[in-house]
């Protein structure tokens, strides 16, 4: 029998979105192979019959359930779909220790963990399950495309490479050894310095206050995760982040290997106008070249938009195709 932690587990509606009267709401946990437990927010159409597809969310990198994740899971549940917004280990409710904290393949167990749970609900049928991953957990969610067969459908919105930012730095400028280097020394030193203080350093969310000078796509995220528009108290984003140490084994790992051997869907979601853009253009001709299965591979690049445009901009974000793509394919 699993062992499960116990989670405090806030009742209240406490998202940065309103909630909708078109869907129930509730609160679930389910446990990795980690032996984590997992905090969602479960999402079940108003009247809904019978079995129903399902939608497993997570993301942006850094956010909560109760940002991003939550809004498309809520608004994919208004169209029909049982959604859950869950909070990755080590963050928001979920439980695991020590606390801000994360690894590539605890990320994506996570996401198999959620399609474990939503494979064996009664109220979910288990042959039309797909995926949503946003920023970063959109990265994520096309690494467990690569390696779970039971995932029918993937949808990444405005991706990031985590793998890739931390090998390379933004933009690919930091991609040579002795950038790498640098990078490796400094890391393994703060491990050193942690490890004598007893306890991690963080990186600090997103700056504040937001320097003049700062990088459009910085402002950007302050845009969000500072204001009322998107800040929320467990959000790792909003506050101080990450450990300084969390993304270690990013530095020498590669997302999405074998990526071209995806049988399911994919569509991947960018905006013109995103500092990222470039990460899904990539991924996506790297999935599709020498593939087999390109037939049901889409990228769809929308003008105009910014990174976090798509996280939650109603207007911008594409809900129509996102909705009758995983209707096709979850059929």
């Amino acid at each position: 029998m699993m062992k499960t932690e116990e989670l405090k587990l806030t009742q209240e509606w406490d998202k940065t979105f309103l909630r909708s009267d078109k869907a129930d709401h509730c609160k679930v946990t389910f446990v990795n192979h980690f032996g984590i437990t997992l905090a969602a927010d479960m999402y079940i159409p108003k009247n809904a019959n019978g079995k129903l597809p399902a939608i497993a969310v997570s993301g942006p990198f850094g956010a909560c359930k109760e940002q991003s994740s939550g809004l498309y899971a809520q608004t994919m549940a208004e169209r029909g779909f049982l959604t859950i917004a869950f909070d990755p280990s080590f963050t928001g409710e979920s439980g695991g220790f020590p606390r801000d904290m994360h690894s590539p393949d605890i990320d994506v167990e996570d996401y198999q963990a959620a399609v474990d749970f939503l494979s064996a609900s009664e109220r979910v049928d288990p042959e039309r399950i797909g995926v949503i991953g946003i920023c970063g957990w959109g990265g994520m969610a096309l690494q467990t495309a690569c390696l779970d067969t039971r995932i029918k459908a993937t949808v990444t919105s405005t991706m990031y490479d985590m793998s890739r930012v931390a090998g390379n730095g933004y933009f690919d400028s930091s991609d040579n050894e002795e950038a790498r280097f640098e990078m490796r020394v400094a890391i393994n030193s703060r491990r050193t310095a942690d490890y004598k203080a007893g306890e991690y350093a963080h990186a600090g969310g997103v700056v504040d206050p937001l320097p003049e000078d700062a990088p459009y796509f910085v402002k950007d995220y302050h845009a969000y995760y500072k204001t009322p528009r998107g800040y929320h108290p467990r959000s790792l984003n909003s506050n101080r982040g990450w450990n300084v140490t969390a993304g270690t084994s990013l530095m020498n790992t590669r997302l999405f290997a074998y990526s071209n051997e995806i049988r399911s869907a994919v569509l991947m979601i960018h905006g013109e106008k995103a500092h990222s853009c470039y990460m899904s253009k990539d991924a996506y001709n790297d999935m599709v070249k020498n593939s087999r299965y390109t037939s049901n591979k889409e990228l769809m690049i929308i003008p105009g938009a910014s990174h976090t445009d798509l996280y939650d901009q109603m207007d911008i974000i594409p809900f129509d195709k996102i909705e009758s793509f995983m209707k096709e394919y979850l059929k």
